[in-house]
């Protein structure tokens, strides 16, 4: 019998149109969620990813997610038995996804989908190439406490915002240190890593859009094109070019 089963109501492949939402759901096996073209956003309780193509989000079993695409994109997915966890993981994660895992992701779950000994041989190459991924820092946290969540909503409708913690803090009545602490508390990270991370998220579904290079960094609030590109390079480990190029567009 094949390792990897599919949710009845959920097809393998999916095509999104711009802006397309896959409402709050979750499923009894272990999925694992990549998009063939275009940039995902995947929404949990415990915060958001965007995900490219050379990424995967894996959701446990039982864990409530929604997706939105940005930009045409493709919903490719992998389910597994709850019992099958190749990543030996509790909770959501991001992995890179190898050249070789991607292709096999594409064959299993493509229209054509192989049968017999060829699907039993690229399930275990996937479970392979699974195991040696490790999970990626890409979670966005999302924030509990309601002083905390009014500055990440105001530099979610504006991530550009280069006001300081203690400006920002003033506009919701809070103080700058009582905001740090809440920032290491609900988030596991400091108020930098967090807007860092937004910013980076942002930019890319600005990429999917089609924006140009030099907008993204000046609607994500970097000092300069090339120090956009730099941090783009060290989060993703290629540029906002080579990406567009790699089908995240």
């Amino acid at each position: 019998m094949s390792k990897f089963r599919q949710h009845p109501h959920d097809p393998t492949r999916r095509p999104l149109a711009r802006g397309e939402r896959v409402e709050w759901h979750f499923h009894t096996a272990n999925q694992l969620i990549c998009p063939g073209r275009g940039v995902l956003q995947v929404s949990t309780p415990d915060g958001r990813w965007v995900v490219p193509p050379h990424r995967a989000v894996w959701l446990p079993a039982g864990v409530p997610h929604s997706h939105q695409a940005f930009g045409p994109a493709e919903l490719r997915c992998l389910a597994f038995p709850a019992e099958v966890n190749p990543l030996r993981l509790e909770r959501p994660a991001v992995l890179a996804v190898t050249p070789l895992l991607r292709e096999v992701i594409a064959l299993l779950s493509g229209p054509d989908s192989p049968a017999g000994e060829q699907l039993r041989t690229l399930e275990q190459v996937a479970l392979d190439q699974l195991r040696q991924a490790p999970p990626l820092a890409m979670l966005l946290p999302a924030a509990s406490d309601p002083r905390l969540r009014d500055v990440t909503d105001l530099l979610a409708a504006d991530p550009a915002d280069q006001r300081p913690l203690a400006r920002l803090g003033a506009a919701v009545g809070a103080s700058e240190r009582t905001l740090s602490r809440l920032f290491r508390r609900d988030t596991g990270m400091s108020f930098p890593q967090w807007r860092a991370q937004l910013r980076l998220q942002h930019a890319l579904t600005l990429l999917a859009a089609g924006e140009s290079v030099t907008a993204v960094a000046a609607a994500t609030g970097h000092s300069s094109p090339s120090a956009f590109v730099e941090a783009f390079r060290l989060a993703f480990g290629t540029t906002p070019g080579r990406h567009r190029r790699e089908g995240g567009h």
